[in-house]
């Protein structure tokens, strides 16, 4: 295993770096309120890092979203990356990938996601109504109950009871009513009624996508912590008690050493599914294991990061509440520790299946590059 960012990946990580930290700023945040905000948006597009994704893979996009997460930046970037870019350019078929993938790249097509089933936090009852089409589309129905970033989406990616994937357009499904959400994310509730959907890949793609969810909120996951911790070092560094400041006291040293341990558990579980994503290797108990530190380390630190804040930290209005907001909403978001330990065990127990995408050579993954002998 190799973790090194190819120079691709490095770029693309510091120049998100760049434009997050620009625009990401405490008072436009305050101003957004839980819309996303437009213009950091239309400056990632056009910077070209959505359109990146598809070359530097999901490693890639994991060093992405550590960026966007240190800043907690309200756009809706990962979904859009994995439910829309990743899960169109790996199962869809060549005219979904000319049709969609130009306009998910530069920001006029945003796709967000809603899979149900085990470890998902948002589900639908969908399922074909009928054997009658629009156009040719199966029409679905049922409720989803809550989707982030809906108010932005132009597509939604669903599943249905067998785990088929669906794209439907949301003009095309009534508006729901909002639903607020522990973090300040846009979402609301889908309505689909005979609603006319779009099948992408087949009924594997649901486990590569879900799978992808999983490590690419990991990575996420790993940016919020860290920018709790570095807010709560610098306030430590700076607040005073008796003359000394509060970051020589032990205990305070101990528990951002904890912290810091658990960001970096996050982080290269997340790395270690990536990559192997990225080389064709079986990696959806790995997905499981980044997922799994996500909620359990990832609730921990951000509650470290507030309380290390003192009375500070109890301010609603202070940028590190933020992060635990944000902390606390993917703690749960695809499964919290319990459901997806569970569903770890089962999967070890039973042996990880292929997904599609993954080769075989007698009987084990073939990595790319690799010539069968």
């Amino acid at each position: 295993m190799d973790f090194t960012p190819t120079e691709e990946q490095a770029a693309a990580r510091d120049l998100a770096a760049r434009i997050f930290g620009d625009l990401s700023t405490p008072e436009r945040l305050t101003a957004a309120g839980t819309d996303s905000d437009a213009g950091l948006w239309k400056e990632l597009c056009a910077a070209g890092l959505v359109a990146a994704v598809e070359d530097i893979g999901l490693l890639g996009l994991v060093l992405l979203l550590e960026e966007q997460g240190r800043t907690t930046a309200q756009v809706p970037f990962a979904a859009s990356c994995v439910y829309g870019l990743l899960a169109v350019a790996a199962h869809g078929s060549p005219e979904q990938r000319e049709r969609l993938l130009p306009g998910i790249a530069d920001g006029t097509v945003v796709v967000a996601g809603a899979l149900r089933g085990s470890g998902s936090v948002v589900g639908t009852e969908a399922d074909r109504s009928s054997a009658a089409a629009d156009a040719g589309r199966p029409l679905l129905t049922g409720v989803v109950p809550a989707v982030p970033w809906l108010r932005d989406a132009t597509h939604v990616l669903v599943a249905d009871d067998r785990r088929g994937l669906w794209l439907v357009r949301t003009a095309e499904a009534p508006a729901g009513e909002p639903v607020e959400l522990t973090a300040p994310w846009s979402a609301g509730r889908l309505i689909l009624q005979g609603t006319p959907g779009e099948p992408l890949g087949t009924a594997r793609a649901y486990e590569d996508v879900l799978a992808i969810a999983r490590t690419a909120f990991a990575g996420l996951q790993a940016g919020v912590c860290a920018g709790s911790l570095a807010r709560a070092v610098a306030h430590t560094n700076e607040r005073e008690q008796f003359g000394r400041p509060l970051a020589a006291k032990q205990g305070v040293q101990l528990r951002a050493a904890d912290a810091h341990m658990d960001i970096e558990a996050i982080r290269v579980t997340a790395y270690e599914a990536a990559w192997r994503r990225d080389e064709g290797l079986p990696y959806r108990t790995h997905a499981l294991t980044a997922a799994w530190w996500a909620s359990e380390a990832g609730q921990r630190v951000v509650h470290a990061g507030q309380h290390l804040h003192g009375g500070a930290g109890a301010d609603l209005d202070h940028p590190v509440h933020r992060h635990f907001l944000w902390g606390r909403q993917l703690d749960a978001y695809l499964g919290g520790g319990g459901e997806v330990l569970q569903e770890l065990g089962e999967l070890i127990v039973e042996g990880e299946p292929m997904v599609e995408g993954e080769r075989m050579v007698e009987g084990e993954p073939m990595v790319e590059g690799e010539v069968e002998t």
